[in-house]
C-alpha cells in the first residue's frame, strides 16, 4: 500500500530584532504547522530570502542595520510573487503607505494580536491556492488589461505591478461590477478578518489602486467611494 507524501510545510521568514516578539510568532507559527526562520538584520534577512526560499516573509521597518523600506524594496526586486507583511510600530497612515509602496503586500501594527497575523497569513495562502487553479485569469478595468496570474496590469507599452492584495482587491470588486462592496465584506472576504472601527486597511490599498488605475485619482472613474457604504468598481 502506498503512503502518501505529507504536504510540504509553508515557509515563514522573520526579519524582526526583537527577541521576545520573535519568540512568540516562531512559536505560535510553529504550532499552527509552518516552517519559520528568523534573522535579526536586514542583511541577514535578505540573504535567507535568496537561500532558503520562503513562502511569506514578516518584516520589521526599524532594523538596526538598514532601513525597512529599502529591504522591501530589494526584496520585492528579487521576488515578485512572495507576500510581504510589514510589521511596523508606526501608527502614521503615510508610513503604512510608504511601505506598501516599497512592495509590502499587508501590515500589522505593533502590538498586534498573533491570531491576527496568523489570519492573514491563512487568507494569502488559501487565496494563492485559488489563484493556482486559475491562473490565466485576465479580464479589463477601463483600457487596462489585468493579468491575475502574473499580477500585472497593462495598457500598450505600458505595465505595473499589482501586489498579491491589490490583486485580491480588485477581483472582489469586479465580481460585484456596479455594486457597492461594503469595507467590513472587503476586509472579511480579502484578508480574513473580522472589521475594526479603527482599520484603514482597506482605504488604503483603494489609495494605491487608484494610482495605478486611474488618470485623475481626485476625479476617479473606476474606483467609487459609496459615502458611508464603501467602495464600487465600474469597468
Amino acid at each position: 500500500m502506498e503512503v502518501s507524501e505529507e504536504p510540504a510545510k509553508k515557509r515563514i521568514l522573520v526579519i524582526e530584532d526583537e527577541p521576545d516578539i520573535v519568540r512568540g510568532i516562531r512559536d505560535a507559527l510553529t504550532f499552527e504547522g509552518f516552517e519559520v526562520d528568523a534573522r535579526g538584520t536586514g542583511a541577514e534577512g535578505l540573504t535567507a530570502a535568496m537561500d532558503w526560499a520562503p513562502d511569506c516573509v514578516l518584516l520589521d521597518l526599524m532594523l538596526p542595520d538598514d532601513n525597512g523600506y529599502r529591504v522591501c524594496e530589494t526584496l520585492r526586486q528579487r521576488d515578485e510573487t512572495v507576500p510581504i507583511i510589514i510589521l511596523t510600530a508606526k501608527a502614521q497612515e503615510s508610513d503604512k503607505i510608504r511601505g506598501l509602496d516599497a512592495g509590502a503586500d499587508d501590515y500589522v501594527t505593533k502590538p498586534f494580536s498573533v491570531a491576527e497575523l496568523i489570519a492573514r497569513i491563512n487568507a494569502i495562502f488559501r487565496r494563492q491556492a485559488r489563484m493556482s487553479s486559475h491562473p490565466d485569469e485576465t479580464f479589463n478595468i477601463g483600457s487596462w488589461q489585468i493579468n491575475a496570474r502574473k499580477h500585472v496590469m497593462a495598457k500598450g507599452r505600458a505595465s505595473k505591478r499589482l501586489t498579491f492584495y491589490e490583486l485580491e482587491v480588485l477581483k472582489l470588486l469586479r465580481e460585484r461590477a456596479d455594486e457597492t462592496v461594503s469595507r467590513d465584506e472587503l476586509l472579511e472576504k480579502v484578508w480574513g478578518m473580522q472589521a475594526s472601527p479603527t482599520s484603514r486597511t482597506v482605504d488604503n490599498f483603494i489609495v494605491k489602486l487608484r494610482r495605478k488605475l486611474e488618470e485623475d485619482q481626485k476625479n476617479p472613474r473606476h474606483i467609487l467611494t459609496v459615502y458611508g457604504l464603501g467602495y464600487k468598481l465600474v469597468p
